[in-house]
């Protein structure tokens, strides 16, 4: 008896083998759940306890999608998937496509059920033959049962299930024998090799016949040549060993088995198989679909974008869920980022910055009266090399990647301006502003009660007039004005209205801490924040909250649910017009921003400057933009910018508007280019006068009396120290502040100055003196004009009587 080889005994194993398959297979089909011991080695008890357990229907997840995001203009932010995959139906796929992966992994596909006995028992024959592996043992609905089973594993996320779905046992084996005829009842021949040629994993990380077709040969699905159709038919089998990036040498000789079998089926002729033979593997170069934020574009924006879309509980229940929904679900995300405006800011960032510096610089723009985010930026580049990295600047910490703000200096004082207005404080409203200020001991009034410091003396930190109205104050950015201005309106409607604007503490999300400094700049707030909180101003004083997402469509194009505007009215508009005018009044002459105007439309704005310069912003707005900008440093220890480089250079100063100006500037001016020219509304009179009650006429009064009949009208009052160059008699009443005439808000501190008689006028000459007219006696009416009980002689009232 002849002793059989190894390729003999080879054979034989592969007959075994077939025959039991092909009695399973019959069973399997027939619908039967007995035990097949014995056959092949695949039957155990527990094989039949996994029939008996298995349900008659394959129920499959959608195939994995890619997701993109685009500005609002439609330009393209990032792409985000687990699978780089573009699913197309059958009649988006080239016939030759189609015919070459059945050519190659099941001829008789359309001829037979779930499993091809015949194909099988070729297969094994043909490959023990060869020495490797040419042709498929498994029928293309096998495959993609096993591909579906692998999808629907990683979907779940849960790492048993990855793993059953990719052991190789026999149990899995027969459990997708028992799927396939399932599958084979449910969908026609078409449906089944659409669902296949989407799934399949095509090497390089190409999921899907259109994703391969693109990612090698830049073309579509329906575009296919021969050549490149067997080029992919021929990965299925082996997407890492026949990649063609890998091993052009191993892809070719796969690619030409391919095409080989389709001429032996007569799917191609000789002379078509010839030539594509000769054509090479890849005609140019692959195209890589990247991936995530850090491809993006707008990287810092796009991580953002990722967090708010995490935020959404219409995409899943815990952040993992959400996070393999984004991923997977090949969902369309349009942004309110405007390129335009984005690539202003940017150019801003890079005429004012170099990569090196020491310091950072952030700006970000919002559309008053929406919300809408239309660029963010900053210096840097995004990654975690030397001046690189993954901190956004201008968002809150709460947020992936989220630095968490900086100390707005000055910038606070708009809140203060606005609270201020809103109690009926008049534009014109004096405060007398020394420098520097004792403030030790004062109480201020908060919103559980009061607050105050032991030794507090604020200085001003620009030159400013001695009593100031509210413009000139906010012209020259008047420290010791808003403190006493704050304590006046109180810190509890100030902190309510910044709340209002959407300010919070951007390390914590906690509100504002009511300081006595509060005015100056309190907690730590983004430039998202402080342009958001100023659109309102702009948009008379309608808040909306930041919006950077405007709609989500689903693959099929229907949206999805996602926050739309959430916008409120926190101002009246009257106010918003006040502030707007005092604001406005910073960019002209002699205000701190007057040097950042340009333009014909209106602007407004206000610097900020914090203790030891760690931080100087510039935050302004026209009624159709606003912005804010700031350079900071923002590296622990967190040190003085001075002497720090910014754009290559190293500071000798910083300010507000000498430096963090400049970038605020060249961003709107670029973003707002083109635009229609926009004005103010102008505030009412009444605004402008604010609500204000008549001051009594105290000038010559006794000080204490003057300042008893102050508080019994309602006001606070206070004696200036020392005393004032006046034609009022020593120790008198000089003068009140606010003046007389002007009146103050009902429960406003009056400042009562007292005289030092250096402007007492000389008594007029003897009545009837030679050469001096006299006026004649007016009647005694008891007003300013009459004799009688007109107060003594004063130069505002040159008509009441004589002395």
């Amino acid at each position: 008896m002849r002793v059989r080889d190894k390729d003999d005994r080879g054979v034989v194993q592969s007959v075994v083998l077939f025959l039991g398959v092909s009695v399973l297979s019959g069973a399997l089909a027939a619908g039967l759940a007995i035990p097949f011991a014995g056959l092949a080695g695949f039957g155990t008890e527990k094989t039949a306890e996994t029939l008996q357990d298995l349900p008659q229907e394959l129920k499959t997840v959608p195939p994995s999608r890619k997701t993109y995001i685009y500005t609002a203009d439609h330009k393209l932010i990032a792409t985000l998937y687990d699978q780089n995959r573009d699913p197309v139906t059958l009649a988006q796929i080239n016939p030759i496509m189609q015919k070459a992966i059945v050519s190659i992994e099941d001829d008789r596909f359309f001829e037979h059920g779930a499993l091809d006995a015949k194909g099988t028992l070729r297969a094994l024959i043909r490959n023990q033959n060869s020495g490797g592996v040419q042709q498929g043992g498994s029928s293309i609905t096998q495959q993609f049962v096993k591909l579906s089973l692998v999808e629907k594993a990683n979907a779940s996320g849960d790492e048993k299930a990855i793993k059953d779905a990719t052991a190789d046992t026999y149990e899995r084996k027969i459990a997708e024998l028992r799927y396939a005829v399932a599958v084979e009842k449910e969908f026609s021949k078409n449906e089944i090799l659409e669902k296949y040629l989407n799934l399949a994993n095509f090497g390089d990380g190409a999921y899907g016949v259109e994703a391969a077709a693109r990612h090698y040969f830049n073309t579509t699905a329906a575009k296919l040549t021969l050549p490149q159709a067997a080029m992919l038919a021929g990965l299925v089998k082996n997407p890492t060993g026949y990649d063609p990036t890998n091993n052009k040498a191993k892809a070719k000789e796969r690619r030409d088995i391919v095409l080989r079998r389709m001429q032996e089926l007569g799917v191609t002729t000789a002379a078509q198989t010839k030539a594509a033979i000769k054509t090479p593997v890849l005609n140019g170069p692959v195209v890589k679909v990247l991936n995530g934020c850090a491809n993006s574009p707008y990287p810092f924006y796009c991580d953002y974008i990722v967090s708010k879309l995490m935020e959404n509980p219409a995409f899943g229940k815990t952040d993992k869920d959400r996070d393999h929904y984004i991923k997977t679900a090949g969902i369309t995300v349009i942004t309110s980022l405007d390129s335009r405006m984005q690539a202003a800011a940017q150019k801003s960032i890079n005429q004012h910055t170099k990569p090196g510096d020491d310091a950072i610089a952030a700006v970000t723009m919002v559309e008053p009266g929406t919300g809408l985010v239309k660029a963010m930026v900053q210096s840097g580049g995004y990654g975690e090399g030397k001046n690189q990295t993954y901190y956004n600047y201008n968002v809150e910490k709460t947020y992936k990647g989220g630095y968490g703000g900086f100390q707005n200096g000055s910038t606070m004082k708009a809140f203060t301006i606005a609270a201020a207005i809103q109690a009926g404080f008049p534009l014109t409203y004096r405060i007398p502003s020394p420098s520097p200020l004792p403030l030790g001991g004062v109480k201020f009034k908060t919103c559980s009660g009061t607050t105050s410091v032991p030794d507090y003396n604020p200085k001003n930190s620009t030159k400013a007039a001695a009593e100031p109205t509210m413009i000139q104050a906010a012209q020259a950015s008047t420290n010791t004005y808003f403190l006493q201005l704050s304590e006046q309106v109180g810190l509890c409607p100030i902190a309510t209205l910044a709340a209002n604007l959407g300010m919070h503490d951007a390390q914590t999300g906690q509100p504002l801490e009511q300081y006595v400094s509060m005015t100056l700049g309190v907690g730590l707030v983004s430039p998202l924040q402080l342009s958001n909180a100023y659109a309102a101003f702009a948009a008379r004083g309608k808040y909306c909250a930041p919006q950077l997402i405007t709609s989500v469509k689903n693959y099929k194009g229907r949206s999805l649910v996602t926050p739309g505007p959430n916008c409120k009215q926190v101002l009246k508009p009257e106010v918003a017009d006040g502030v707007n005018e005092v604001l406005h009044q910073v960019m002209e002459p002699p205000g701190t921003g007057q040097h950042l105007k340009f333009g014909r439309s209106d602007l407004a704005g206000k610097t900020g400057t914090i203790q030891e310069n760690k931080a100087v912003w510039y935050s302004g707005y026209s009624s159709k933009l606003a912005a804010a900008a700031v350079v900071a440093d923002a590296t622990p220890k967190y040190e003085n910018l001075i002497n720090q480089t910014l754009n290559g250079r190293e500071m000798h100063d910083a300010s507000g508007s000498g430096t963090a100006g400049p970038i605020w500037e060249t961003a709107m001016e670029g973003a707002l280019k083109g635009m229609p020219t926009t004005k103010f509304t102008a505030p009412t009179d009444k605004t402008r006068r604010g609500n204000v009650v008549d001051l009594p006429y105290v000038n010559g009064m006794n000080p204490d009396e003057a300042a008893n009949k102050l508080r019994g009208m309602g006001f606070e009052a206070k004696i200036a120290s020392g005393q004032v160059d006046s034609e009022e008699v020593q120790g008198t009443v000089a003068y009140l502040s606010p003046r007389t005439e002007e009146g103050a808000p009902e429960g406003a501190t009056v400042t009562i100055y007292v005289s030092n008689g250096a402007k007492i006028q000389q008594p007029p000459p003897p009545p009837n003196s030679p050469g001096i007219p006299q006026p004649p006696n007016p009647p005694n009416t008891g007003k300013p004009g009459g004799g009688g009980n007109c107060p003594p002689w004063n130069p505002r009232y040159p008509n009441c009587g004589g002395r």
